[in-house]
């Protein structure tokens, strides 16, 4: 959960672990050609205009530079669009896919919230990246599937004829739920690492939207926000068994909330590789 209860956690993180997968940190940003399987597309990216009903929405795009290729849309963690995704997009985009990484605030403020080079989590940083999380609702992240999937339709370098993909992290997690829910018939796949609130007693809870999707997913939970609610895993499997949809969930033991994008405090580079493979498995069953 993108709470105080997380930053409490990342204070308390060991300092000399921190320290010690610094070099692991700046290796995985960095993404070197020896993380892909296979073969490495050359890429080519850009930041783009989205058109949507609510306005114009900032995103950065990218691509194989050749070819045609199932598109994928990455809903970020709660601070936003900004280098740490542009660099998980541009990994994605050499295992083949054409990527969409949305600035979820754009009616707002442009990306990227947080002035780059700033500390995410300081007492002006956080709270500004949750006042804008809060002008969020169930009702914007439909409409703004609806016009990210059509965006993603209309790209010369996005196969229609593939399902499309979907990731999201922290905050992204339910948002890519309801993606699945509102575009049903495009979307093929969802993956959420270390979705928030994913299921409660809310009527607007992601998880009761299972029946409406047709997506294969992939959800990796943090061990302490498992802790936390550590019924709602249960919840969410109840739901994809009774809609018969294929879902691996999964509790990764060790890994702290926010363990996934290289530029977190709680990074976890073995953690994160393995959730990062276990996408690669998903979008190569998925959107075939």
């Amino acid at each position: 959960m993108c709470d105080d209860l997380t930053l409490a956690d990342e204070d308390g993180f060991d300092r000399r672990r921190f320290a010690s997968g610094a070099a692991a940190l700046g290796a995985a940003a960095l993404f070197p050609a020896a993380a892909f399987a296979g073969k490495a597309f050359e890429i080519s990216g850009s930041d783009v205009a989205v058109g949507t009903p609510d306005g114009t929405a900032d995103c950065y795009f990218v691509h194989p530079a050749k070819g045609k290729h199932a598109g994928v849309i990455i809903w970020p963690d709660v601070f936003g669009l900004r280098p740490a995704f542009r660099q998980m997009a541009d990994r994605l985009a050499r295992s083949g896919y054409a990527v969409l990484v949305v600035n979820p605030y754009y009616r707002s403020l442009k990306a990227p919230v947080i002035p780059v080079g700033e500390d995410l989590r300081s007492d002006v940083n956080f709270p500004k990246a949750r006042a804008q999380a809060a002008k969020l609702s169930p009702q914007t992240n439909e409409t703004d599937a609806k016009a990210f999937v059509a965006f993603l339709d209309g790209q010369a370098s996005v196969n229609k004829r593939r399902k499309i993909g979907t990731t999201g992290y922290c905050m992204g997690g339910p948002m890519v739920m309801r993606t699945a829910a509102a575009v049903p018939a495009r979307i093929g796949a969802g993956a959420s690492f270390h979705g928030s609130s994913l299921a409660s007693d809310k009527p607007e809870s992601p998880h009761l939207l299972v029946p409406k999707m047709k997506a294969k997913f992939l959800i990796a939970i943090a061990e302490n926000d498992d802790q936390r609610n550590p019924t709602e895993k249960d919840k969410v499997k109840a739901a994809f068994a009774a809609a018969k949809l294929p879902a691996e969930i999964e509790v990764y033991k060790g890994a702290l909330h926010g363990w996934c994008p290289p530029d977190g405090k709680v990074y976890n580079h073995e953690h994160a590789e393995r959730a990062w493979s276990r996408l690669l498995v998903l979008f190569g069953r998925a959107l075939a």
